[in-house]
């Protein structure tokens, strides 16, 4: 199985610039995940021969929003964690397949001087307890913009990064749970 996972920033404006359908065709991937579409239900037209497409739109116009493009059809599809106060945005999907779960997902930004880290470190324990409770189910995969930087590793500047959005400690420590959390 080949899988894609993109955060397009805007994929109208990825369209624009041209090279989009291409690159899925060309890639010919089984599932194609795509993170922050800032897309409303309309604003585009995608005629994607071959793919079930799958798309989470935020209700704030031009903000967040995710895909899924599949060439098998799922068995289902959920939109959101099932929890109102995270679902305004468009952030996850979940496909159904026979043998796992497909996820997409566009995690919070913390935000400038890590103002909306409450609301982040809420978010992560919840996606946390949903993985969970799919995953005794059967395995899952997820993907997409997680909106951390795990270890000083993965940065150029980790020194002068400490405690910014997506380098604070709490995040860190969040993503480590979810590593650390036994997932088939």
């Amino acid at each position: 199985m080949k899988l894609i996972s993109w955060n397009v920033n805007g994929l109208r404006a990825v369209i624009a610039k041209g090279g989009f359908l291409e690159y899925l065709e060309e890639s010919s991937a089984d599932i194609f995940c795509l993170q922050e579409i800032k897309l409303q239900e309309g604003q585009i037209d995608l005629n994607l021969e071959g793919y079930y497409t799958y798309w989470n739109y935020a209700v704030k116009k031009g903000y967040s929003g995710t895909a899924i493009f599949s060439k098998k059809e799922p068995l289902s599809v959920t939109y959101g964690l099932g929890i109102e106060e995270h679902d305004q945005e468009g952030r996850l999907i979940t496909l159904e397949f026979e043998d796992f779960y497909m996820i997409t997902l566009y995690t919070p930004n913390s935000k400038r001087g890590l103002e909306g880290l409450d609301y982040r470190m809420k978010w992560e324990d919840d996606f946390r307890s949903y993985i969970k409770r799919l995953d005794e189910k059967k395995p899952v995969i997820f993907c997409g913009d997680l909106n951390v930087a795990h270890k000083e590793i993965d940065l150029k500047n980790p020194k002068s990064n400490r405690k910014n959005p997506g380098f604070s400690d709490e995040e860190r420590e969040k993503f480590s749970c979810i590593i650390n959390a036994n997932l088939n």
